[in-house]
């Protein structure tokens, strides 16, 4: 098994190939291709949760090691930790297994941490290609932590921003990171918001901080933010947008599963980020439309990501292989 650390991972994932990558998994996710039960969590009493996140990807076309067969795609699972209090370390933190689709056998050990955060960040810059308006070119980022920082890299990737906004709670951190990207400190999330077409939501916020008041015509929004069971989305906002999620299924289950903010929504109502990437559902349909993408994260978008990794990996000679267990002689 092959053991890759948090610097492996970074040096590794190519974020050029990540939003292709993820694009092809959200298709073959909506195409009924891959296997993806829903998230489970055990609770550590108040503060905070694991949660399991298995997946089979067969679009992710990773050969295993030494077989001439054709590429089977990718098996594992993420176990993902949320410690909303920690100050000292990262809120999410992650490690993702993988296994050989055709044996089971172990294959890979890996960082999960900038995966999780660097995933999420670029789908939501594929959920911004696929519907915001062509003419967007401002941004508004809600959030100062990781999540914010990888939205900046992510979107930044997607189209050239003619201005940048960045509100937060903390004024000296909104302050450091606008510097850090520089953008620009607005003093209120509403300030942040009226006015711009893309709303990156990125908090971990049980009330909202984008009011469907101050969404204009025509804006894309997209929220990453989870603390069930309140939400930093206005339901107000919900009930106007034209919601697209990861998976209709995860999605609108209940938490931990699925979003708090859309539950009761239609099914029907509700369209897959791999609908839009087939074709096979629309995504904006006006230059006036309001559109929401609500991200709960799921285990394809981690195994695509990984899956890069391990590639890159096993062609580069990076990585500490173990054996756990003594094969026969």
């Amino acid at each position: 098994m092959l053991l890759l650390t948090r610097s492996d991972v970074e040096e590794l994932l190519d974020l050029e190939a990540l939003v292709e990558a993820l694009a092809a998994a959200h298709a073959g996710l909506s195409a009924g291709e891959a296997s993806l039960p829903p998230r489970v969590a055990a609770f550590a009493g108040e503060a905070g949760l694991l949660g399991a996140m298995p997946a089979y990807l067969p679009s992710a076309g990773l050969r295993p090691p030494g077989r001439k067969s054709d590429a089977c795609g990718v098996l594992g699972c993420k176990l993902v930790s949320l410690f909303p209090g920690n100050r000292d370390r990262p809120t999410h933190q992650a490690a993702i297994a993988l296994f050989d689709p055709e044996n089971g056998t172990p294959a890979a050990l890996m960082d999960g941490t900038y995966i999780t955060a660097t995933r999420t960040a670029a789908a939501s810059a594929l959920a911004a290609r696929l519907l915001a308006r062509p003419d967007a070119r401002v941004l508004a980022l809600l959030g100062t932590g990781v999540q914010a920082r990888a939205h900046a890299r992510a979107l930044a990737r997607i189209r050239p921003w003619e201005e940048v906004r960045v509100a937060g709670r903390d004024p000296e951190r909104t302050g450091g990171l606008a510097a850090e990207l520089g953008a620009v400190a607005a003093p209120s999330f509403e300030e942040a918001v009226r006015g711009a077409d893309v709303v990156a939501a990125t908090t971990h916020s049980a009330e909202p901080v984008v009011l469907a008041d101050w969404i204009g015509p025509g804006t894309h929004v997209g929220s990453v933010g989870y603390n069930a069971p309140g939400s930093e989305l206005d339901p107000e906002l919900v009930r106007r947008a034209t919601v697209v999620v990861e998976s209709r299924e995860s999605a609108l289950a209940p938490p931990p599963a699925g979003a708090a903010e859309l539950a009761g929504l239609d099914p029907g109502s509700v369209a897959e980020l791999g609908e839009l990437v087939a074709g096979t559902r629309p995504g904006r349909t006006s230059p006036e439309e309001i559109t929401l993408y609500k991200s709960v994260g799921v285990a394809v978008q981690d195994l695509a990501a990984a899956a890069l990794v391990l590639a890159a990996a096993r062609e580069r000679g990076v990585g500490l292989e173990i054996e756990l267990e003594e094969l026969p002689t």
